[in-house]
């Protein structure tokens, strides 16, 4: 039986840091790392969608993941999102990980062409080849992705006995429950929209994996607790106003991650840069929106936790 308890919890996904000139910082990397340790979150999950992993080079993603686990190894559950549109570079980004001693390695399926899924399989696996020590997470968020995680591709995929767990960012609850259902107790199972974190876990989820967590840890931590006991009716509240945050940081003009990010840097007085282009920085009108929101976590805060 695998032991899957380093996977029961909280895990942010880890923001992307980035120097004044954009290039990623080692010392903003090295901040935001210390900074989850001591709120006690499960772990991270870095180079994924909030890594803006897309917009990064491999060798910019190497940088990161290494400046990361000085910090992060052996005090927090390291899961390294490796995926790259191509299967060389994701092999490569994959070996890496495992050298760097991550818990865990995840990729999403390849974007753009809809591929088969043998093709598919084949991509996953020949990425958990290139780690082969080490436990391999599918990655399903078919609204990005543009491919879905069927069923018959998941029990393909449970022939490799490295692989350990999928993140669902899938809209449906039900998908939780049947991943959990076919991949048994020893099988972790990510709740990942955060809007319906108290849904997941109570249909099976073990952990969670958030691109919002890092913003407002202290919420999802308390919303882990109590559903972890039960005590659902006490955990809704929570979740209702992480949610309303989440719509008023999506009401920015500029990208929902550079608010998060003006946002920590209000509330913690931790530098992490802004985004990379394509993606938009904040705009004047959008400050009304960051002070909301930080007045709403300061609230929601001293409220629940």
């Amino acid at each position: 039986m695998r032991d899957i308890s380093k996977y029961q919890g909280i895990i942010p996904a880890f923001y992307a840091c980035y120097a004044e000139d954009g290039t990623v910082s080692v010392d903003h990397t090295q901040a935001w790392a210390e900074y989850l340790v001591k709120k006690g979150v499960k772990g991270v999950y870095v180079g994924g969608s909030s890594g803006e992993c897309i917009y990064q080079r491999v060798e910019e993603r190497k940088k990161q993941l290494e400046a990361l686990m000085e910090v992060a190894k052996g005090k927090m559950t390291v899961i390294a999102h490796v995926a790259c549109n191509n299967t060389e570079d994701s092999c490569e980004l994959a070996a890496h990980a495992q050298k760097h001693g991550v818990d865990a390695v995840a990729s999403i399926p390849p974007i753009y062409f809809h591929l088969p899924e043998h093709s598919i399989a084949q991509y996953w696996n020949d990425i958990s080849s290139a780690a082969p020590d080490t436990d391999f997470i599918i990655y399903n968020i078919p609204q990005l992705a543009g491919t879905a995680l069927t069923m018959p591709l998941f029990h393909e995929m449970l022939k490799n006995p490295r692989v350990a767990g999928v993140k669902n960012s899938s809209m449906p609850i039900q998908d939780i429950q049947m991943f959990k259902m076919y991949g048994g107790n020893d099988f972790a199972v990510f709740n990942g929209p955060d809007e319906q974190l108290v849904g997941g876990l109570a249909i099976g989820a073990d952990g969670a994996i958030g691109g919002t967590y890092g913003v407002m840890p202290e919420l999802y931590l308390k919303i882990f607790e109590l559903c972890k006991k039960g005590e659902y009716e006490k955990a809704c509240p929570i979740q209702y106003d992480a949610d309303k945050i989440i719509y008023e940081m999506c009401s920015c003009k500029g990208n929902m991650y550079a608010a998060i990010k003006e946002i920590i840097k209000r509330r913690e007085g931790i530098e992490l840069g802004g985004v990379r282009k394509p993606l938009s920085g904040l705009f004047e009108e959008d400050m009304v929106h960051v002070e909301r929101c930080v007045k709403m976590i300061d609230e929601a805060i001293s409220k629940y936790c």
